[in-house]
C-alpha cells in the first residue's frame, strides 16, 4: 500500500500517548475478572458441583488469559503506561500469569517487528515457513518434519502447549545474561502461583484446569498470531526490497472479529497498525484504523474466512503468493514437464 511515511507518522503520532486512567481500567477489569473465574472454579469444585460446569469456566478462563496476554504484550513495547518502569512490573505479573518471560520475550518480540516479512530475516518470533525451493531442497524426512509442523493439529494443538509450557521456561541460545535472568525469575514467580493453587485447591484439579485454561489460550493465541502474518496477499520481499510500511500494513492483516471476540484479543486484530506503530496502545487501535482512509482500504481478514489460512504453507518467490500442498503438486509436476521437453 502506497502511503508516505511522513503522513502515516503524523497520524498515528496522535495515538501512540498511554491514557493512565484506560490503562489501569482495563487491567483492574480483565484482571478482577479472570481471578472472578478462578473464584467461580473454587466454589464449583468446593460445593462438589457439575463437572460441565468447569467447561465455559475454562473457556472464559483461556480468553481472559488472551486478553492478559496483550497487557503483558503492549507492556513489552512499553506502550500500556508511559513510565518503562511501570510497564516492566505490571508485564512480569502478567507474564507470570501467561506462563511467559516478559523480558526475554520482549526481546524476541522485536526482532519479529524488525523481520516481519522479509525473508532472509526469519527465524526469531515467527511461524516457521520456507520457501518452494527450499523445501524442495529437503531430504525426505525433513519435509515430513516440516509437513508434520504445518498440519493444523499440530501447530494449533500440540505447538502452543509446548511453547508456553516446556519453550518459555528455558532461554534462547543467544539470549543475553539479563535475559536468562528474567526466564529464571518468571519460573520461580510462577512455580509460587502454582504451590500458592495447589494449596488452595486439590493439587491434582487445580494443575487440571491451570493446565487446560492455559491449552486452550496457547491455541487461540497462536492461531491469533498466525493469521497475522499467514494469510493470502501477505507481504514478503527480500531484505534489498523490504519497506517497513508496505511490510506492517500489507504483511500484517486487519483480522476483522465480532465485538466480544475483539474485547477478548485486545484490539489485536487491527495488526497493520500495530506493525506500523508498536506504541499504540491496544485501546487506541480501533480509532486509529478509523482515522485515515489509506487504513481502511487495508484488506479484511473475516472470522471464518480466516480458516482458509490454515491451507497455506510455503511461500512461492515467483508468484509472491503463499501456497498449499496441492499447488506445490503443480508446481512439481510443471517442473517436471518442462525438464522433460529440455
Amino acid at each position: 500500500m502506497s502511503l508516505e511515511i511522513a503522513t502515516w507518522k503524523k497520524i498515528v503520532s496522535e495515538y501512540e500517548k498511554p491514557s493512565l486512567a484506560r490503562s489501569v481500567w482495563q487491567l483492574v477489569t480483565t484482571l478482577s475478572l479472570y481471578f472472578i473465574t478462578w473464584f467461580l472454579i473454587y466454589l464449583n469444585f468446593k460445593n462438589e458441583g457439575p463437572w460441565y460446569m468447569f467447561l465455559p469456566l475454562v473457556i472464559l478462563g483461556a480468553g481472559l488469559v488472551v486478553r492478559i496476554f496483550i497487557i503483558f504484550h503492549d507492556c513489552g513495547h512499553n506502550s500500556f503506561f508511559k513510565s518503562k518502569k511501570l510497564n516492566h512490573w505490571v508485564g512480569f505479573i502478567t507474564g507470570t500469569l501467561a506462563f511467559t518471560p516478559f523480558k526475554h520475550w520482549t526481546w524476541e518480540h522485536s526482532v519479529h517487528h524488525a523481520t516481519a516479512g522479509d525473508i532472509d530475516r526469519r527465524g526469531v518470533g515467527d511461524v516457521w515457513t520456507l520457501m518452494v525451493d527450499e523445501y524442495l531442497a529437503l531430504p525426505k524426512l525433513q519435509r515430513l518434519g516440516y509437513r508434520i509442523w504445518r498440519h493444523p493439529l499440530f501447530l494449533f494443538g500440540f505447538a502452543p502447549s509446548y511453547m508456553f509450557f516446556v519453550r518459555e521456561r528455558f532461554p534462547a541460545e543467544k539470549a543475553s545474561p539479563s535475559n536468562r535472568r528474567a526466564v529464571m525469575f518468571t519460573n520461580l514467580a510462577l512455580l509460587c502461583m502454582l504451590c500458592l493453587g495447589c494449596l488452595i485447591f486439590n493439587s491434582w484439579f487445580y494443575l487440571l484446569i491451570q493446565i487446560l485454561i492455559m491449552s486452550v489460550a496457547a491455541s487461540l493465541g497462536v492461531w491469533l498470531f498466525y493469521v497475522q502474518h499467514q494469510f493470502e496477499g501477505v507481504y514478503w520481499e527480500r531484505h534489498e526490497h523490504w519497506e517497513y510500511t508496505s511490510a506492517a500494513l500489507d504483511g500484517s492483516s486487519y483480522y476483522k472479529l465480532p465485538k466480544i471476540l475483539q474485547w477478548f484479543t485486545g484490539n489485536i486484530g487491527f495488526h497493520h497498525l500495530h506493525h506500523l506503530s508498536s506504541k499504540i496502545p491496544n485501546y487506541y487501535l480501533e480509532a486509529c484504523h478509523n482515522s485515515h482512509p489509506a487504513f481502511a482500504r487495508v484488506k479484511e481478514l473475516t472470522l471464518f474466512g480466516s480458516l482458509r489460512c490454515m491451507n497455506v504453507r510455503l511461500w512461492d518467490e515467483s508468484e509472491k503468493v503463499l501456497i498449499g500442498w496441492r499447488r506445490l503438486r503443480e508446481i512439481r509436476s510443471e517442473r517436471e514437464a518442462a525438464l522433460a521437453v529440455h
